[in-house]
């Protein structure tokens, strides 16, 4: 699977967050904000996650149909990834 430009970006942003939250950390910034920070972080993943997910599984049924081949088990892998990231 090739990744497009704009996943990358989204990880570079998440690695900058981490970063910050560090920062934060290090500083002995106020636990709320560390947590929201945080928090922030994991909705990127989950966002990201959900985004790579979609974008392979077009991919996949786009090409096992061309093929004349079943997409059902390429979904329920699908599914089964975003269950398991949550």
């Amino acid at each position: 699977m090739e990744y497009t430009d704009q996943s990358k970006n989204r990880i570079k942003r998440m690695e900058g967050q981490l970063r910050g939250i560090l920062k934060m950390m290090e500083e002995s910034k106020d636990c709320k904000e560390v947590i929201t920070q945080l928090s922030a972080v994991r909705s990127a993943v989950d966002r990201t996650i959900g985004v790579i997910v979609s974008s392979n599984l077009v991919d996949c049924v786009l090409e096992a149909d061309k093929n004349g081949e079943k997409t059902d088990e390429l979904i329920k892998t699908a599914v089964n990834l975003l269950v398991k990231s949550r």
